[in-house]
C-alpha cells in the first residue's frame, strides 16, 4: 500500500512523469492540460510491460487536480484499485518472474 507519509510527488509531477509499481500493478502520474487548469492523469496497468507496450484495454486512468489534495486522491485511488483487483495484480507479477 502507498502510505500518505511516503507518497508526496507533487513537485516532481509538475516537471516530470512519476511512475512506480506495487506488487504487480504499475502506475504513472503525469501532468496534462485540463479544461482550464492542468491536472494529474493517473494511469495503472499490470506487469510486466511498460506503459507504451501495454495494450490499451489493460490500462485504467483517472484525472485529479494538480494539488496536494489531488495527489491524496490519486494515492487513495491507487490503493483502492490495488485492493479491488489484488489477485489480478499478483498474477501479473507471477507471470513476470
Amino acid at each position: 500500500m502507498l502510505e500518505k507519509k511516503d507518497f508526496h510527488p507533487l513537485n516532481y509531477i509538475k516537471k516530470e512523469e512519476y511512475s512506480g509499481s506495487m506488487e504487480g500493478m504499475r502506475y504513472m502520474l503525469k501532468r496534462v492540460p485540463g479544461s482550464g487548469e492542468d491536472v494529474i492523469r493517473v494511469t495503472i496497468w499490470p506487469e510486466p510491460l511498460n506503459l507504451l507496450r501495454t495494450d490499451e484495454s489493460l490500462k485504467e486512468s483517472i484525472e485529479v487536480p494538480l494539488t496536494k489534495e489531488g495527489v491524496e486522491q490519486a494515492r487513495e485511488w491507487l490503493n483502492c484499485r490495488y485492493e479491488e483487483d489484488k489477485e489480478k495484480w499478483l498474477n501479473s507479477l507471477h507471470n513476470f518472474t
